[in-house]
């Protein structure tokens, strides 16, 4: 799946509706995450959102589109719940439930001499931002060869397996006939967002050693989150961004590395921390220290609930220390950071007043489609993830593997030194794993 943002993504020129839902009166409050309040706490802003656009075959009423729209809300708690500001400054906003019901297409028009691309930010950006209700938007772009469809939404309630669901739905709720099973189409909903909070919750505190490793990891970074190795020039302010999209390894050299990983007995994903190891000593003589997301979606023991087939912020941080380029040696860190990442963080990161961010903050995410329980098309349907476009004073590298190979999309402060030190970062990484 092509991995992108608003600025670099492949859009037909057409005709721009967007779907206003009806929205009632807010219901029960609903709880919060760590992640969702650090989120929304920030306030309203342009790209906040994330989205995920792709082709259908062919012509598709807008007034049958609406519908199977309505379906996948009512389906999904969180695509039903709107965050406020606190009772206070400084408070952790609320969240209540709202009652959401069918609307009507508003078309935005492209303005003389405008690119598609902005006018869609526009609409995103308006309307998936933290404090709209709701924050998210279906839009459609109508062409002759057929529509395109965006769905956007705020991250607060969202994640990149998240938007494969609501995909998967969309469409078996627009060809029930063609539904396979698990696509959502036997039971009406599944488990909200906020009931994994609560479970989250309900969990013990972090023992001894997990506090310890993230007193020593983040110590070795200033008491402050990981941060990018190498200068980044002037980020005392947010930057413009720039945004590099790569195509790092196609199938058979994915499939190769991939077979690699095997005879190893460790993840392909190892074999990529032990590049990025190996790029970050020899440039930066450090060892790779990151933020590192891991997700949350694992069954909850109380409950026996799972959460595969949920929407939500399924995703917690941790970080990932890794001095040794031995294979072993990164598939020991890469396990080391999920367990990390496997406890409350609120209660984890309080000797710090929350999480300790700075400006150069570096993060690394990694997504392998080829081994969730939520598949697409996203060949035949053309799907594309699509991030927003914003100003940044970190580093935020993702990676996506498919069936296709191993794609990367890469955000920094658009400084000169960043350019020179991210852009040649980036460019070891990539002839370092083609070479493998």
């Amino acid at each position: 799946m092509r991995l992108t943002n608003v600025a670099h993504l492949r859009l037909p020129f057409g005709r721009l509706w967007g779907y206003d839902v009806t929205v009632g009166e807010r219901g029960a409050a609903l709880p919060v995450s760590f992640d969702q309040g650090r989120h929304v706490g920030a306030g309203d802003r342009a790209g906040s959102w994330m989205a995920l656009s792709f082709r259908l075959r062919g012509p598709v009423e807008r007034d049958r589109l609406a519908a199977a729209w309505m379906t996948v809300v009512a389906r999904h708690g969180t695509l039903r719940s709107a965050f406020s500001p606190g009772p206070g400054p400084g408070d952790t906003p609320e969240l209540h439930a709202v009652d959401l019901t069918p609307g009507v297409w508003v078309e935005h028009e492209i303005g003389p001499g405008q690119a598609v691309n902005d006018a869609l930010r526009e609409v995103l950006d308006a309307a998936c931002s933290p404090y709209r209700a709701p924050s998210h938007r279906l839009c459609v772009l109508e062409t002759a060869d057929g529509p395109t469809v965006v769905i956007g939404a705020d991250h607060a309630h969202v994640d990149m397996w998240s938007m494969l669901v609501i995909v998967r739905d969309l469409l078996a709720a627009l060809n029930p006939g063609e539904a396979s099973p698990g696509t959502g189409t036997e039971r009406p909903t599944v488990p909200a967002f906020a009931e994994h909070t609560r479970a989250l919750e309900d969990r013990p505190a972090a023992p001894d050693d997990v506090r310890g490793r993230w007193a020593e990891i983040l110590a070795a970074c200033g008491d402050v989150m990981p941060r990018f190795p190498l200068p980044l020039g002037d980020v005392a302010s947010e930057q413009p961004e720039r945004v590099e999209v790569r195509d790092v390894l196609d199938v058979d050299d994915t499939a190769a590395i991939s077979a690699r990983a095997r005879e190893l007995g460790v993840s392909t994903l190892a074999l990529v921390v032990a590049a990025m190891t190996e790029v970050t000593r020899d440039l930066a003589g450090q060892p790779l220290r990151a933020v590192f997301p891991v997700h949350s979606r694992t069954p909850t023991p109380a409950s026996g609930a799972t959460w595969h087939d949920s929407v939500g912020w399924f995703i917690t941080n941790a970080v990932i220390e890794s001095p040794d380029p031995d294979p072993q040696a990164c598939a020991a860190a890469v396990k080391e950071a999920v367990r990390l990442g496997s406890w409350p963080l609120a209660d984890v990161l309080a000797p710090w007043g929350g999480m300790p961010a700075a400006p150069g903050m570096f993060a690394i995410s990694w997504l392998d489609l080829r081994r969730l329980p939520v598949r697409v098309d996203s060949v035949g349907l053309e799907a594309q993830y699509v991030g927003a476009a914003i100003r940044t004073d970190g580093v935020m590298l993702w990676f996506v593997l498919d069936d296709s190979g191993l794609h990367l999309r890469c955000r920094y402060p658009d400084t000169h030194e960043a350019r020179r030190n991210v852009g040649g970062w980036l460019d070891a990484l990539a002839a370092l794993l083609r070479s493998r």
